[in-house]
């Protein structure tokens, strides 16, 4: 009978160890599947960046200084590896788009113009995903560094070579309360 309990016991140990270390692999997963659901939509906003940029560019030919800064921060997203890197192009990139539209509203026909009325929507569009993405990527990413640093996760981390995750983070100047005049 002794034999049985410890083989039944060994057999539990053995199912919950197995158990741990899938919801650890399984995680980790779904961080990498939400990191490159960010790519996609910062990839498809990328893409969309230089139609909206030509579009502008026929009635602000002049404002080159506005345009070079949009193409940086794109060209820094499209290179951008890390997750830190990532946010911070994300941020540069979003910063020089806020540009152009501020330069828009100094051209009523542009402001009318239906291809750049298409394009503002969807940027704004593709906006609300990107932070639905983020939102998204912090959750399951949160979910995994808690995992691995609670027990029973923390004694299988460190054997799996596991290591807490990069939070998709703001930048301060998207933190930065807008200034609204009318």
């Amino acid at each position: 009978m002794g034999p049985i309990i410890v083989l039944v016991v060994l057999a539990l140990l053995v199912v919950f160890a197995i158990g741990v270390f899938n919801n650890i692999v399984s995680l980790e997963n779904r961080v990498a599947n939400a990191l490159g659901q960010i790519d996609v939509q910062l990839k498809k906003r990328s893409d969309l960046v230089p139609n909206l940029v030509s579009t502008v560019k026929g009635y602000a030919a002049h404002e080159t200084s506005v345009f070079e800064k949009v193409t940086a921060a794109r060209s820094k997203l499209d290179n951008a590896t890390g997750v830190e890197e990532k946010a911070a192009a994300s941020s540069m990139l979003s910063g020089a788009l806020r540009t152009v539209f501020a330069v828009a509203e100094a051209y009523p026909d542009l402001k009318a113009n239906q291809s750049f009325i298409q394009l503002q929507s969807e940027l704004a569009d593709l906006e609300d995903k990107i932070a639905y993405s983020r939102q998204f990527y912090n959750d399951t990413t949160l979910e995994f560094n808690n995992s691995i640093t609670t027990i029973p996760g923390v004694f299988f981390a460190g054997p799996m070579n596991k290591t807490k995750k990069s939070m998709f983070e703001a930048s301060e100047g998207e933190k930065a309360v807008p200034a609204v005049s009318f």
